[in-house]
């Protein structure tokens, strides 16, 4: 079970859809052990498997709703469903996301209030998740992630602004960093 590097803004495989899994085999269940690891050495609260650099359908989370009851699970083939999300711009006191996929950085995000996930457990039993608040916010983040979405996309106005700004500022396309290893960094030194 190796922690992977895991995969930085300007990388296609962040922005492409990514390939239902058809069979749970040993590969998918090795694939779904390092998404752990490379999670909990990140202090993430949720890890899709296209930021390790793997386009399948999957994503691991570990994240507290807005009671502080931890959810930890993974689902495979999500599909998700939300309620309405807001228009205009989020709430700067408490709408920030951040990513391990843009570490460092945080933007206020619009997300919808409710989520909830469909698909299949490691066993392919099928399996539903629903949260509130943070945690709804985690859901909509690592389906966004399958479908080849950074919460960057999601960002508006003068949030989009800043975002590009703030990655030009950190030059990792100029340096050539495509990754970080939460092995032996931290997101906020990348």
């Amino acid at each position: 079970m190796p922690i992977r590097p895991i995969v930085m803004v300007g990388d296609p495989v962040l922005h492409t859809p990514t390939k239902p899994i058809d069979e749970i085999t040993d590969e998918i269940r090795a694939l779904i052990d390092d998404l752990w690891e490379t999670n909990d050495a990140a202090n993430g609260a949720g890890l899709a498997a296209n930021q390790i650099g793997v386009p399948l359908r999957v994503f691991v989370y570990d994240c507290p709703d807005d009671d502080g009851i931890r959810h930890r699970g993974l689902v495979i083939n999500p599909q998700i469903e939300t309620s309405p999300i807001p228009e205009g711009m989020p709430d700067p006191e408490d709408d920030w996301e951040g990513c391990l996929s843009v570490p460092g950085e945080a933007f206020p995000t619009g997300r919808a209030a409710e989520a909830t996930v469909t698909g299949t457990d490691l066993d392919g039993n099928p399996v539903t998740v629903s949260g509130t608040g943070f945690f709804a916010r985690c859901l909509q983040h690592e389906t966004d992630h399958l479908d080849g979405y950074l919460y960057l996309d999601r960002l508006v106005g003068r949030n989009k602004r800043e975002s590009k700004r703030s990655i030009r500022d950190r030059g990792w396309a100029d340096k050539g960093i495509t990754s970080w290893d939460p092995a032996t960094q931290r997101a906020e030194d990348v």
